[in-house]
Formats: C-alpha cells, sequence, structure tokens
C-alpha cells in the first residue's frame, strides 16, 4: 500500500471505498483491510482516524443518516407539490438505493456495530427508522394542507410504506424495483394519488 502520499478527505474517501465493497461483495465482506485496500492507503490510515473497524462501521451509518436528513428536508418542503403519491413513491426509490440496503444489512449482520449506534443514540434499525420519520413528518404536513385525510393514521402508514418499500428494494442481487410497482405499494398503502 502507498505511504507517504497525502490523503484529502480521508473520512470521506473511506466512506466511499466501504460502500464499494459493500455493494460489490456484501457485508460479510467489509473488513478494515478490504476497505483500505479499495481506498489504496495503508490500513493504518483507518486506525489513525477511528478508534476501530466498528466505530468506522458507526461513523459511516452515521454518515448516510445525516442523508436522509437532509432529504427529510426536501421532501417535506414538497408537501403541497405534486402528487402525494409520487412523492412518496420517489422519497421511498431515493431512500432505498444500493448503499441504503446494504447498509441496513450490514447493521444487522454486526452486533459490535449496533452496540457502537445505540451508544451513539440511534433509536431503532438505522436508514429505516430515520426513513420513517421522514415519511411521517411529510404525511403530517400533507395532512395539515388537506391533502391526505384528516384522520390518517400516520404512525401507522409511515412504517407500512417504509416496511414494504424495504422489501421491494432489498433484493441485492436483481435490479430495482420498476417506478409503477412503487407506486402501487405507495398508493395501496396510502390509498390516494
Amino acid at each position: 500500500m502507498p505511504t507517504g502520499v497525502a490523503l484529502r478527505d480521508v473520512r470521506e474517501q473511506l466512506f466511499d471505498a466501504a460502500e464499494r465493497v459493500l455493494l460489490r461483495d456484501g457485508p460479510s465482506a467489509l473488513t478494515s483491510r478490504a476497505v483500505t485496500t479499495e481506498a489504496a492507503c495503508a490500513k493504518g490510515v483507518l486506525h489513525r482516524h477511528f478508534a476501530d473497524f466498528d466505530a468506522f462501521l458507526a461513523e459511516l451509518v452515521l454518515d448516510r443518516i445525516a442523508r436522509i436528513e437532509d432529504q427529510a428536508d426536501t421532501l417535506r418542503d414538497s408537501a403541497g407539490t405534486g402528487t402525494v403519491g409520487g412523492n412518496l413513491a420517489g422519497a421511498l426509490t431515493e431512500v432505498f438505493g444500493p448503499v441504503a440496503v446494504a447498509i441496513v444489512a450490514l447493521v444487522t449482520s454486526r452486533d459490535g456495530l449496533r452496540t457502537r449506534l445505540r451508544q451513539a443514540q440511534v433509536a431503532g434499525i438505522p436508514i429505516l427508522a430515520e426513513a420513517t420519520a421522514m415519511i411521517a413528518s411529510y404525511l403530517v404536513a400533507e395532512r395539515e394542507l388537506g391533502r391526505i385525510d384528516a384522520d390518517a393514521a400516520i404512525d401507522t402508514l409511515a412504517p407500512t410504506l417504509i416496511g414494504a418499500g424495504h422489501l421491494l428494494f432489498a433484493d441485492r442481487s436483481g435490479d430495482p424495483p420498476e417506478a409503477d410497482a412503487v407506486r402501487k405499494v405507495v398508493d395501496t398503502v396510502v390509498g390516494r394519488s
């Protein structure tokens, strides 16, 4: 491995390398050696920036959670525009990109990572919990605008949409679902377009 070469934004380079390994080879292949090899840097680089590999993975997950929080702002701001079904289908397609689906599998397969995330006050299954909150926030905004029923059970609708969306996108080896399939699930759950 190269040494003495200055790396720019080491954290992002390592995160990007971890994502590539995760997508290509799955959660079981994600090791510190695989990440640093993919990032073309010495193994010590990862350990200079993170206490251990589970700390690195926890930071990766937290970084990806922050991206969902940004997406939540965009989705909430879309309330009152387009169609509810179209907005939700787009949000599900975006949130369940290959990296997010792979991260859910990673979290469920690594006890040490789940422990770190609990220590960081991350509740539920990361990515899925934040995506549920994102959908719920959007549905509240749409309910306030009168675009969904005033008595809509948002605490039921949001996790149902996330669960159904995750099942649609969870096959790592297959193609993502067609837009019509996502929209059909949304319309079935929400009952509106």
